[in-house]
């Protein structure tokens, strides 16, 4: 069973409605969007321009823009690797090509067998602790090879 809920307008459109009386909707509409969806589906963007009175372009560009919000449902575990520039001064580069190399993929991709996304990430906030990760929602600093192993085993389990 999916953790996300199946797409539908009339949820789309209910979501919308919980956030609409915000200032500045469009980006918290997003998240719960993806929240709900697991990703920010295509249909979801002519729902959302017509019930906040934007263009496509408009609610298009914002979700192209953001890194954050995904066209696609991520795998079983997400994990996303920091490229900020602590991170890349503590070696994030070969690390990320380490886990590129061992899943199979590149960033912004879900393995094969659709247990792992791997994202890349332009800072977590860990820079004290470069490089860092984040599975699932859990921060991990001090990141280097054997912790990398781990949490790729982790997530591949």
């Amino acid at each position: 069973m999916s953790r996300f809920e199946p797409w539908s307008e009339e949820r789309t459109v209910e979501i919308i409605a919980q956030h609409k009386a915000l200032e500045g909707p469009l980006m918290p509409i997003l998240h719960a969007l993806q929240h709900a969806f697991g990703h920010v589906p295509q249909e979801t963007v002519p729902v959302i321009a017509r019930e906040l009175n934007l263009s496509r372009a408009e609610v298009h560009g914002v979700v192209t823009f953001y890194h954050d919000f995904r066209p696609e449902l991520p795998g079983k575990h997400v994990l996303k690797l920091c490229r900020a520039e602590a991170c890349q001064a503590m070696g994030c580069d070969s690390l990320v090509e380490r886990a590129e190399s061992r899943l199979g993929v590149e960033c912004g991709s879900t393995s094969a067998d659709g247990r792992v996304t791997l994202e890349a990430v332009y800072c977590l906030g860990l820079c004290a602790t470069a490089p860092s990760a984040m599975i699932d929602g859990r921060v991990v600093g001090r990141l280097n090879e054997n912790r990398l192993d781990e949490l790729l085993k982790e997530a591949q389990s």
